[in-house]
């Protein structure tokens, strides 16, 4: 446990946060507790989202207009790889993330800390809305083919970067990248050969008032369009899909290997 707690002081954690005045402080203080170096950045919020956050022994950037999730992750990075974080962990401010399981990552990044690691919801948790599953499953196929390898939950925002990606590539982060910017990211660490590790993690429902910004149909137009350009400059990367397919294929029946041993133990 010691060994986790200085292990933390070398991390930081990025909660971007537009409109999430009733959820932010409780998702920050909880964060608080797992790592002391927390950054809130506030992207042009109207609903109070700092004054929220008054009081607390964190850093808080603000925005004064919006500049999209891509704009307030970039300026997380920027700030925490200034103060030398060795990773970073990021994850959204509606509460679905538990800040509990943040020490996950960290044990996680011990044995790899070059690795990138994205937390895999679960399955039958990402199913309460039809249209938006659908859309993470279109863009789990597009990303993984372009990556060359099989990601089962692309647009997790619960993931911890390390230095060592963050420097090595160079995004566009614009407004208009908004979400895109964490689907190309999966895609470059892969070109650049960063490993990817996928961390099982829980999900809790929406704690806000306030929809998801992430919209299914023109995010994911976006994110494929992306996909596409990169695809067609690698002559649309046939070793990519194969790799991808067959990653899945491999995971799946691993998956259900385990879980019929499991059942079988239980009867």
């Amino acid at each position: 446990m010691t060994r986790l707690r200085d292990l933390a002081r070398s991390y930081w954690v990025v909660i971007p946060a537009y409109n999430e005045a009733e959820t932010v402080r409780d998702v920050a203080m909880r964060a608080r507790q797992q790592c002391p170096n927390v950054i809130v950045v506030d992207d042009g919020s109207i609903d109070g989202t700092a004054r929220a956050l008054a009081g607390l022994d964190i850093t808080l950037i603000h925005h004064e207009e919006n500049r999209g999730k891509a704009g307030s992750l970039q300026r997380g990075f920027e700030h925490a790889l200034a103060h030398g974080a060795l990773g970073i962990i990021t994850l959204d401010a509606d509460g679905q993330h538990a800040p509990e399981e943040i020490p996950i990552f960290l044990t996680a990044s011990v044995n790899a800390p070059d690795a990138f690691l994205v937390g895999i919801r679960p399955r039958d948790k990402r199913k309460t809305s039809f249209w938006r599953y659908g859309a993470n499953r279109v863009a789990d196929f597009w990303i993984s083919w372009s990556a060359g390898r099989w990601i089962d939950d692309t647009q997790s925002g619960f993931r911890l970067y390390p230095a060592t990606l963050l420097r090595n590539i160079d995004l566009a982060h614009g407004k208009a990248r908004s979400f895109v910017f964490e689907s190309e990211v999966l895609i470059e660490a892969s070109r650049v050969g960063t490993p990817i590790n996928m961390i099982a993690v829980g999900v809790a429902p929406r704690m806000g008032p306030s929809p998801s910004h992430f919209r299914p149909v023109w995010d994911i137009v976006k994110i494929t369009w992306m996909v596409g350009g990169k695809l067609l400059s690698r002559g649309m990367y046939p070793v990519g899909l194969y790799r991808a397919l067959t990653g899945k294929s491999l995971c799946e029946g691993s998956r259900q290997r385990r879980e019929g041993k499991s059942t079988a133990q239980r009867q």
